[in-house]
C-alpha cells in the first residue's frame, strides 16, 4: 500500500522543499512531471537523469513514480515496481529491484539496489490542523535510511586523545598550584604559631626585653615579684680558722634560672631583742632561726630553710661528687705545711681541679689585707662547682646528702634539700646559673638603688635596712700604719652591733689609740667600743668629733686586732 505522500496518488506530484524543526522532510505539490528515469542512489551528491530519488535534495529532484494499483501498469517512461524483484521490465524501463537481487548485465549502467534504500517518501508530520496531510496512514522509518548518517573518521580518535592529554596536563598544573598554595599557607600558619609560642614562652620565663628579672628597666618590679622562687640560706662554718660565710641559693622556678647570692658579714640586721647587729654576729648569737627571720626582714624575701655546712661536710661533699673544676683567682698555701715556701695547695689558673681538701682551703682563704668579700666570692665559686657536679636526679642527689650524715636544721629535710639541689644542678649544667654579690654600704645598710638588681630582680623583695639611729655609729681613722687594720676594725665593730663609718687615714702615724665621745650620754657607748676593739679603758676621752658619728676612734700603733 502506498503512502499518501507517494507520487501518483491521485495524480499529484510533489517536490522536497526543506525540513521542519523535528528534522522531517517537507514537500509541495508541483504540476510539471519529469518523464526521464533516474537511478535511485541515496548517497549521490549530484542529480542524475532517469529514475532516481534523493530524499535530501534541496531542489529540482522529482519523487519516484507510484505504482498504479488500479490498472497494474506503470506510467509511461517509468519502470514498473516489482516487489519480489522478478527482474521483468515493462515499457522498456528497468524494474525496481529494492533488494538488489537482479544482476547487472554487461554494458548496463544500472547499479544493484541496497536493501535499506527503498524508493519511498519518509513519513512527514504535518500541522495539527492539516487534515489532508495527516489523513492517511503513516510509515515508520529508520536512521539508516538517511544519507546524513556519517561514518566515524580515523582522525577523530587522535583529536580526542590530544584533547584528553591537554586537559589532563592543565588539571595537573592546577593541582600543583593548589598544593603549592596549601603548603605556603600551612608554612605561614606554622611559623605564626611558632612565633606566638616563642613570645609566650619568653614572656612566661621573664626573658622578654623590658620584662627580664635581670634587667634594670623601669617597671620590672611587678613582673619580677610575681615570679615564684625557692630560697634556702647556707652558712659555711670554718671549724679550724673560725668565722662564717653566708649565701642564699635561689631557684626561680618561673624564669628557670638559678642564682647564688653572696651576703657580706657586715650586712646590718635587727636582732631578736630589736637592737642592730651584723650578719656574722647574728649567725653566732641568734642561730639559724633568728638569722633567717632577720634576713627575711631586711631583704623582703621568704627563706624556706637553713643549711649549716661545716667545712668537714663541705670536704666530704666535694669528694662524693668526684672533685670540682674552678677558675681560681689566687694561689692558696697548704694550711698543713710545716715549712714556709712549700708548693701551694691550690694553684692559680683556669679550670683547676679541686679535691675536697683543696676546695675547703680555697673557699675559706683570705689573704692578708683582703676584704671579707674576696673570701666570700671564692666560697660562691666552690658552691657553683659542686652544683655542676651533683646529680640532677632528685633521688640520687638525696642519696648524696644522706651519705654526708650531717644533722640538718629541722626546717630542711634530706629529701627536701636533695630535691632542691638537684633542680639547681640542672640549671647550673645548662648555663642558667650565676653568682651575685649583695651590695652593702660601709655602715652595713642597703641602698634601694644599689641593691635593686639583686634584692628586687633576683630575690623579688624590697630592701629594708634597720634604722641608722638604732645603732651607735663609730667613725674610724687608721693611724697605725697598717692598711689592713681598717678592715679588721670594721668587721669587729659590725659584729659588735655598731655602725661603721670610714674616717680616712691621717697624715702621720700615732703611737697610741684613742676613743672620743662628745656627749656625756655616749660615754658608756664609747667604753663599749673600746672594749670591742680590744683597747684599754684609758683610751676613752671626751672631746670634739664629727657630727655624723656618735663615737670617733683613732687606731694607733698599739692596736692589735683580736679577730677578723
Amino acid at each position: 500500500m502506498n503512502d499518501r505522500y507517494d507520487p501518483g496518488y491521485g495524480g499529484d506530484q510533489y517536490e522536497l522543499v526543506g525540513y521542519d524543526e523535528y528534522g522531517q522532510p517537507v514537500y509541495r505539490q508541483v504540476q510539471a512531471q519529469q518523464t526521464q528515469q533516474q537511478t535511485y542512489d541515496p548517497y549521490a551528491q549530484q542529480q542524475q537523469q532517469g529514475y532516481g530519488y534523493d530524499p535530501y535534495a534541496r531542489g529540482g529532484q522529482q519523487p519516484p513514480p507510484a505504482y498504479d494499483y488500479g490498472t497494474g501498469a506503470q506510467q509511461p517512461g517509468y519502470g514498473s515496481y516489482d516487489p519480489y524483484a522478478s527482474g521483468q521490465q515493462q515499457g522498456g524501463t528497468a524494474a525496481h529491484d529494492p533488494y538488489g537481487q537482479a544482476a547487472a548485465g554487461a554494458g548496463t549502467a544500472q547499479q544493484p539496489r541496497v536493501a535499506e534504500q527503498t524508493a519511498h517518501i519518509p513519513q512527514q508530520a504535518g500541522p495539527a490542523d492539516d487534515e489532508d496531510v495527516r489523513g492517511g496512514p503513516q510509515r515508520d522509518y529508520h536512521t539508516e535510511q538517511f544519507a546524513f548518517v556519517e561514518e566515524p573518521d580515523d582522525n577523530s580518535e587522535d583529536v580526542i586523545d590530544w584533547l584528553k592529554f591537554t586537559e589532563n596536563r592543565t588539571e595537573r598544573r592546577e593541582e600543583a598550584r593548589r598544593r603549592a598554595r596549601s603548603r605556603i599557607v600551612a608554612l605561614v600558619v606554622v611559623l605564626a604559631l611558632a612565633a606566638v609560642g616563642g613570645v609566650g614562652y619568653l614572656w612566661y620565663a621573664g626573658k622578654l626585653p623590658g620584662l627580664s628579672s635581670d634587667g634594670p628597666a623601669t617597671g620590672t618590679a611587678t613582673a619580677a615579684g610575681a615570679q615564684k622562687r625557692d630560697v634556702i640560706v647556707v652558712h659555711l662554718h670554718d671549724i679550724k680558722g673560725g668565722g662564717t660565710a653566708t649565701a642564699l641559693l635561689v631557684d626561680n622556678t618561673t624564669a628557670k634560672r638559678g642564682t647564688t647570692v653572696l651576703l657580706p658579714n657586715s650586712l646590718a640586721l635587727t636582732s631578736d631583742d630589736g637592737t642592730t647587729t651584723t650578719l656574722a654576729k647574728s649567725v653566732e648569737d641568734d642561730g639559724s632561726d633568728g638569722t633567717r627571720n632577720a634576713l627575711d626582714t631586711v631583704l623582703g624575701t621568704d627563706i624556706q630553710g637553713t643549711w649549716r655546712l661545716d667545712t668537714p661536710y663541705l670536704q666530704n661533699l666535694v669528694d662524693l661528687v668526684g672533685n670540682i673544676d674552678v677558675d681560681t683567682d689566687t694561689a692558696v698555701p697548704d694550711p698543713d705545711a710545716k715549712k714556709k715556701g712549700e708548693a701551694p695547695l691550690v694553684d692559680k689558673g683556669k679550670a683547676q681541679t679541686l679535691s675536697g681538701k683543696m676546695a675547703v682551703a680555697y673557699a675559706t682563704y683570705r689573704a692578708p689585707g683582703e676584704a671579707q668579700n674576696a673570701q666570700l666570692e671564692r666560697f660562691g665559686q666552690v658552691l657553683q662547682g659542686v652544683l655542676r657536679k651533683l646529680s640532677s636526679d632528685p633521688q640520687a642527689a638525696t642519696t648524696t646528702i644522706q651519705t654526708l650524715q650531717q644533722i640538718l636544721d629541722p626546717s630542711l629535710t634530706d629529701k627536701d634539700l636533695g630535691t632542691f639541689l638537684a633542680g639547681l644542678s640542672d640549671l647550673a649544667k645548662g648555663g642558667d646559673y650565676r653568682t651575685d654579690l649583695l651590695p652593702v654600704q660601709g655602715d652595713g645598710t642597703l641602698s634601694a638603688q644599689a641593691s635593686a638588681s639583686v634584692v628586687k630582680n633576683v630575690l623579688g623583695g624590697t630592701a629594708k635596712s634597720p634604722d641608722k639611729g638604732a645603732a651607735v655609729s663609730v667613725a674610724v681613722q687608721n693611724a697605725s700604719g697598717v692598711k689592713d687594720n681598717t678592715e679588721k676594725a670594721r668587721v669587729v665593730l659590725l659584729n659588735g652591733g655598731f655602725t661603721f663609718l670610714e674616717g680616712g687615714t691621717p697624715g702621720s702615724a700615732q703611737a697610741t689609740s684613742k676613743v672620743t665621745y662628745a656627749d656625756a650620754a655616749d660615754k658608756a657607748d664609747a667604753a663599749e667600743v673600746a672594749k670591742t676593739l680590744g683597747l684599754p679603758p684609758g683610751s676613752v676621752t671626751k672631746g670634739k668629733i664629727s657630727a655624723s658619728a656618735d663615737v670617733a676612734v683613732v687606731l694607733g700603733q698599739d692596736y692589735k686586732p683580736s679577730s677578723d
